[in-house]
């Protein structure tokens, strides 16, 4: 069996857990560099870093962890989410990620709707004090004695925090004390991981991670060790990773994009974690890629913005760059030159997908022409069936049709966590997941994402598709980031604005804008409404809030009577 990731027809990591990846690849690559965070001065080979997963899970162990309960982790990228990612899987249990922008009222909510029964707890980072949010949420910890017991009022399942603080002097765990704990009977706490291992399953759930919530309430998807091992193995096949790759991932943990295209990818290919920052920041993104000599870098086109616009760009080698992912939103052609080019990613990929489907569907390749990168989103994975359903039938759509793309396979996520209705809305009974966007596939085999389903403006009966007029107006030459959306109106129904962000310098007005568009686009696409503005609504995994633009625009153009008038 060949363990090096090459192609073949059955990938080395169909039928095991993610705990069987990582101590196969720490088997056969001990002494290469597994994870490395640079501003820190902290590198593990992958025998170092598959020791701590195994220390901090005996502790966990020691403590009273058991399988299947669901550890949630809010934190920033720092080493210990890391290694609670794998440790959570060499425990048998579930990892449930949550997003560190999260306040009190949203923390609570994805802890009692995930029954998170640990939470380990992110040391405090510029305007988050997760320590002390905690503590207003579970007074009870914060008044106990190190260790002691307590039980949480407003979350009843949650038994244990443990702080990634050294030594807390309250009822939380503090890292410390958990390695420590891990020493106090080592055999039997080995002994009790050998056996859940032997126990665990990989269709078994190993992750539960909150969609993003931009339309409508956030739901826990359900990720199977399988659902995740096989996107990783199939996404570093199409990148063509080796155990020589070292990849740059500024990209939150948290997400699908740090954590399973990221630190599941290496862990399948014995390639280097390299985490430039607990928070993405272009200059020490650039200056972990100069330093370790990083092959592929991750991020969303802003992040790709914002390091060609860093003033000391120049001072940093980028030359080792080959490859890495562009995804989170589409990337205009002006764009891709320059990250091609300038920032010397020549084989940059860009990638589709949802964190229902565990996360990627299609992926370019890493030769593909530039037109196929910036005009599709490539191709599907090996093992994923898409296909577009026609709007108006229901029916597999006809050729250079748009309707909405479903996907089938490995990819498929388990269901929402306790969320039958939602499941079933989500995932037919055919086992197709309906993603919710707009698609067509063109006669080469890629697929070109149009829009979302939702976001769809339909103007006096013209159907417009916001990614296609964002696409043209990139082309202008003082626009840097644009999101288009639609505003109600008493004639039209909807009509078209355009939320700009300038490139550095640059003086544009509205007007300049819609001249920009006459006779280029057809006319119902011309922006009614045009904002310039310093930056444009996002989450923290790059995706345009457009629901916040709307209901600004609303307010901004005083369109409440009209927005709450019915339409036929």
């Amino acid at each position: 069996m060949n363990l090096d990731g090459s192609n073949q027809a059955a990938p080395w990591v169909d039928g095991l857990t993610l705990d069987q990846v990582l101590r196969a690849t720490a088997a056969r690559r001990p002494d290469a560099d597994a994870v490395v965070f640079p501003a820190l001065g902290l590198r593990w080979s992958w025998r170092d870093f598959d020791a701590e997963v195994e220390r901090i899970a005996r502790g966990l162990s020691t403590l009273g962890v058991a399988p299947g309960e669901h550890l949630g982790v809010w934190s920033m990228n720092v080493p210990e989410w890391l290694v609670v990612q794998f440790a959570a899987a060499r425990l048998a249990a579930v990892l449930v990620n949550v997003n560190p922008a999260y306040r009190l009222h949203e923390l609570e909510a994805a802890l009692a709707l995930a029954d998170v029964t640990t939470l380990f707890i992110g040391e405090p980072f510029k305007t988050s004090d997760f320590n002390e949010m905690i503590g207003r949420l579970c007074p009870e910890a914060a008044a106990s004695a190190a260790t002691a017991d307590w039980s949480c009022a407003r979350l009843p399942k949650l038994k244990r925090l443990v702080t990634f603080s050294p030594e807390p002097s309250d009822g939380r765990v503090g890292w410390a004390q958990l390695r420590a704990a891990a020493d106090r009977n080592p055999t039997a706490a080995a002994a009790e991981l050998a056996q859940r291992a032997h126990k665990a399953s990989h269709h078994d759930v190993f992750n539960i991670q909150f969609t993003s919530g931009t339309t409508g309430l956030p739901k826990g998807a359900m990720l199977t060790h399988r659902n995740v091992v096989m996107n990783a193995y199939y996404v570093g096949q199409r990148l063509r990773y080796t155990g020589d790759d070292r990849v740059c991932i500024p990209v939150p943990f948290y997400h699908c994009f740090g954590c399973v295209l990221g630190n599941a990818v290496c862990a399948v290919y014995g390639a280097t974690i390299v985490v430039p920052a607990p928070r993405f920041e272009p200059e020490p993104t650039l200056a972990a890629v100069h330093k370790e000599r990083c092959t592929a870098i991750y991020g969303v086109p802003t992040m790709f913005v914002a390091e060609l616009e860093c003033p000391n760009r120049a001072q940093y080698d980028l030359t080792s760059l080959r490859t890495g992912i562009m995804s989170g939103a589409p990337c205009p052609l002006p764009l891709m030159n320059e990250v091609m080019n300038t920032l010397a990613v020549p084989e940059i990929t860009i990638g589709y997908g949802q964190t229902e489907a565990s996360p990627i569907i299609t992926l370019t390749d890493v030769d593909d022409p530039v037109e196929i990168r910036v005009g599709t989103v490539g191709r599907p994975l090996p093992g994923l069936e898409v296909g577009i359903q026609a709007l108006d039938t229901g029916l597999e759509a006809a050729p250079g049709e748009p309707g909405e793309l479903w996907t089938r396979g490995h990819g498929v996520m388990a269901g929402y966590y306790r969320n039958a209705n939602a499941t079933a809305t989500a995932i037919d009974s055919y086992g197709r997941l309906f993603t919710g966007d707009l698609a067509v596939r063109r006669p080469d085999g890629c697929y070109r994402i149009v829009g979302r389903r939702k976001e769809l403006i339909i103007r006096g009966g013209e159907n417009i598709h916001p990614a296609e007029v964002e696409e043209f107006l990139h082309h202008h030459p003082d626009v840097s980031e644009v999101a288009v959306v639609g505003m109600p109106d008493a004639v039209y129904g909807e009509v078209v604005s355009a939320w700009i962000v300038t490139k550095p310098n640059a003086n544009l007005n509205p007007n300049s804008i819609k001249d920009f568009c006459r006779g280029q686009i057809a006319h119902y696409k011309v922006p009614t409404y045009v904002e310039v503005i310093d930056e444009l609504p996002r989450t923290v995994t790059g995706k345009v809030t457009k629901h916040v633009l709307r209901a600004r625009g609303i307010e901004l153009y005083h369109l409440g009577d009209v927005a709450a008038t019915p339409t036929a």
